[in-house]
């Protein structure tokens, strides 16, 4: 189950999609699992359709799941490509920091900041 935190200032269809992606990255959810329909996680969930709707469309855009129609949505094998999209955006911020005067140890220190990790 994904936990939704209702008072979280993260609206609940990216807390739905966070919490799928991170289960498709470290592989809890294998490549192939089908994952339940729209309908069945917006009522496990407490959620509109809608909300969860959005957020398979936003997995399915990057490319971490992918819908055969009516078979459902699955985690797809293309999922490792958000490891490639990271290397670069990273590559990107690099060369921004750089032209900013920024230094490395700077850089570092914001993008912790902003993965709020130490």
């Amino acid at each position: 189950m994904i936990p939704i935190d209702p008072e979280s200032p993260v609206p609940p269809f990216e807390q739905v999609r966070v919490g799928l992606a991170t289960r498709i990255n470290d592989h809890t959810l294998a490549v192939g699992t089908r994952l339940p329909t729209v309908r069945a996680l917006a009522t496990d969930l407490g959620l509109a359709a809608n909300t969860v709707a959005r957020a398979y469309r936003e997995l399915e855009e990057a490319g971490l799941v992918e819908t055969r129609g009516r078979a459902g949505t699955f985690v797809s094998a293309a999922g490792d490509r958000t490891l490639e999209r990271a290397r670069q955006a990273a590559e990107r911020y690099a060369e921004v920091t750089r032209s900013l005067g920024v230094t490395p140890t700077e850089a570092l220190n914001i993008a912790r900041a902003a993965l709020r990790v130490d």
